[in-house]
């Protein structure tokens, strides 16, 4: 039979309840699950630098390299996207025209293309450039695959980086901002 103790009163085993709260408390923080880390802020970017062979994406300002990430690109990386449905990621000079919140993709930055000689080399071919080409996260639902995806060319033409990145890249960047993709 338990007899009741007053505030303070020892237990059988030698533990006053004020001794247990703190243990407890311990306990239960040790079991709930740990907020994701804050996202290093990088400061704003006035260019971005792609290059698909090292397969980089860089932060410039000022000409110095702010950060740089590992990146994926369209599943037939090597050479300048030439039409529509190649899988090539496009080589050029353009600009991150606007931001996009409602993609299949975490966060996605559009990229200016197909600029005009893309347009030309396409209709001298007699072929559609294609568009829709960006930067963006991993697919919705699917970012615990990043280790993985991370490691293949896998988009159709667009620049793909984890979205721990995308969520730095997204901060770093104003619409308007050029990118120079070079092979």
């Amino acid at each position: 039979m338990n007899t009741p103790r007053s505030p303070g009163q020892q237990r059988r085993d030698g533990a006053s309840m004020s001794q247990l709260i703190p243990v407890f408390c311990l306990m239960l923080a040790c079991a709930l699950p740990l907020p994701p880390p804050a996202a290093a802020a990088v400061d704003p970017a006035d260019f971005v630098l792609v290059r698909k062979s090292a397969a980089r994406l860089y932060l410039m300002r000022d000409g110095e390299i702010l950060k740089s990430y590992g990146i994926a690109l369209g599943r037939n990386p090597i050479g300048a996207k030439v039409e529509e449905g190649d899988m090539r990621t496009p080589e050029g000079r353009y600009y991150l025209d606007y931001k996009k919140t409602d993609s299949a993709f975490y966060r996605a930055i559009h990229i200016s293309y197909p600029n005009d000689w893309d347009r030309l080399r396409a209709a001298a071919r007699g072929v559609s450039p294609g568009g829709m080409i960006m930067i963006h996260g991993q697919k919705n639902g699917l970012a615990w695959r990043t280790r993985i995806t991370q490691r293949l060319n896998w988009t159709n033409g667009c620049i793909a980086v984890s979205n721990d990145a995308m969520d730095e890249i997204w901060d770093a960047v104003a619409e308007g901002t050029p990118i120079q993709i070079v092979p």
